[in-house]
């Protein structure tokens, strides 16, 4: 009997999610629309973005504890990259954050309404089965980080669908680009956003969302050929934390 109260008591929660997901969107669907009519207003969008991600990991019970071991500056451009175990990522992402940024996520999410309208807009939206998609990615992002924003990618290339994995395989894209436009790797750790609310429909709790901003990886005058030591430097540096907190 508890066990199926406990089901319930987190269906409801889980509903709650998608009711502060669209809220926000709704109360301020004019000015969004303005701020991502023209790309130069796509700050003005990400400060909204950031204020819609606190309203539902607040709004959720789930409570952020960043640690920073080096900050980023003003006006530069970054490649942000973290693991990738749950929804909460793209909010997490965006309350850590403080330059603005831009997504890169799969095409599926522009499928959910509202929301995916503006994910549409502002994200640069991939097809990993297919190879034009990836390579119209390159290109977008290109020119995002020539306006002076930022990157955020998820190197694994999606959510793995065995729970007990701590660090999936991570892709190529995020590192060939930070060397492409020489900009600094910046790896997080997100600690328990699996446990907090991964995609399993009937699992989680609201509580701490810790995340570890780890040292910058440089890419100055790195080369192409250089992109898989980067990619295997950074899961080193991202597992590690992992493995380790895992055995605590």
């Amino acid at each position: 009997m508890i066990h199926v109260f406990r089901k319930i008591i987190t269906l409801l929660w889980r509903i709650w999610f998608y009711i502060l997901l669209v809220v926000p969107i709704i109360v301020l669907f004019p000015f969004l629309v303005i701020s991502v009519a023209k790309d130069t207003w796509y700050p003005y969008f990400f400060r909204m973005a950031q204020f819609w991600a606190r309203f539902i990991l607040f709004g959720m019970g789930f409570w952020p504890q960043i640690k920073r071991l080096e900050k980023t500056k003003r006006g530069k451009s970054y490649m942000f990259v973290a693991n990738h175990t749950s929804m909460a990522d793209i909010m997490l992402m965006l309350h850590v954050a403080r330059n603005p940024f831009v997504f890169v996520g799969k095409k599926e999410l522009a499928r959910f309404p509202l929301f995916g309208y503006f994910y549409k807009q502002t994200c640069i939206l991939v097809d990993r089965g297919d190879a034009k998609s990836r390579m119209a990615v390159f290109e977008s992002a290109q020119r995002r980080l020539k306006q002076g924003l930022s990157i955020c990618i998820f190197p694994e290339g999606g959510v793995p669908d065995d729970l007990s994995v701590v660090l999936d395989t991570f892709k190529d894209g995020a590192f060939r680009l930070a060397i492409d436009h020489q900009v600094p790797i910046v790896p997080m750790v997100f600690y328990d956003n699996k446990k907090r609310f991964s995609y399993d429909f009937f699992t989680g709790t609201p509580g701490k969302m810790r995340v570890k901003i780890l040292p910058f990886i440089e890419t100055k005058g790195k080369e192409a050929k250089d992109r898989r030591e980067l990619r295997d430097q950074t899961y080193r540096a991202i597992h590690k934390e992992l493995l380790q907190d895992l055995s605590l």
